[in-house]
């Protein structure tokens, strides 16, 4: 009698290999100094993003772990956050030379809408030193105006230059002078009356520095 071969109970198991096909491999985590790298560089902290940035790509290309491209990206903001301020350092120190700030001159070259420094208390005041009006300075120079002075007697001249400046200082400090806590100052630039002004008008107050301009400021 012929017999039949012994079949399987159950098909045969697939080979170990193919069990794996198709399975994906377990994600890594980025490393931790990546990530802080990349985290600090948006905000600026450019030192600490760069230390950061070099030790991530130190440990990944130790370790083999995931991270090496938000290391570089931090490392890149941070050349960007360099070169940026770079530029604003650049353009701010241009934008000074050509104000003259920190150029000393006579007090009668001082243009009007420049602040300066000098000692307001001085009994004779030649030389000041141009000065930022955002921070803090001794005076600003805030109007020429034109006042006839020709021949007349040094209390007479006092006396229409300081008219004459009291009038622009209302306009510009937004209080008459008598009711102010400013003090005013005056420069004669020449003794006939010209358009443009022959009498240079500065504002400050002795013993105090200013800060910012002193138009409309009320005080």
């Amino acid at each position: 009698m012929n017999t039949s071969p012994i079949q399987p109970a159950r098909p045969s198991l697939p080979s170990a290999e193919s069990w794996l096909e198709g399975v994906p491999e377990p994600k890594r985590k980025p490393d931790g100094y990546a990530v802080a790298a990349l985290a600090t560089s948006l905000p600026g902290l450019v030192p600490l993003a760069v230390v950061l940035g070099l030790l991530a790509l130190r440990r990944i290309k130790r370790t083999g772990s995931q991270g090496k491209r938000l290391a570089q990206a931090a490392l890149l903001l941070s050349l960007c956050w360099v070169i940026a301020i770079g530029v604003a350092v650049t353009m701010n120190l241009i934008g000074e030379q050509r104000a003259g700030i920190g150029r000393t001159v006579p007090i009668s070259k001082v243009e009007v809408g420049r602040c300066f420094d000098a000692d307001l208390d001085a009994s004779s005041l030649q030389l000041v030193r141009i000065a930022d009006c955002a921070g803090a300075h001794s005076g600003e120079a805030y109007a020429k105006v034109p006042a006839a002075l020709a021949g007349l007697p040094t209390a007479q001249t006092a006396a229409v230059a300081t008219q004459q400046c009291a009038g622009a200082f209302v306009d510009f400090v937004g209080k008459p002078y008598e009711r102010s806590e400013l003090d005013m100052y005056y420069v004669v630039l020449e003794n006939r009356a010209v358009a443009d002004g022959n009498v240079l008008c500065l504002v400050g107050m002795p013993g105090t520095r200013l800060t910012g301009t002193m138009r409309g400021s009320q005080r």
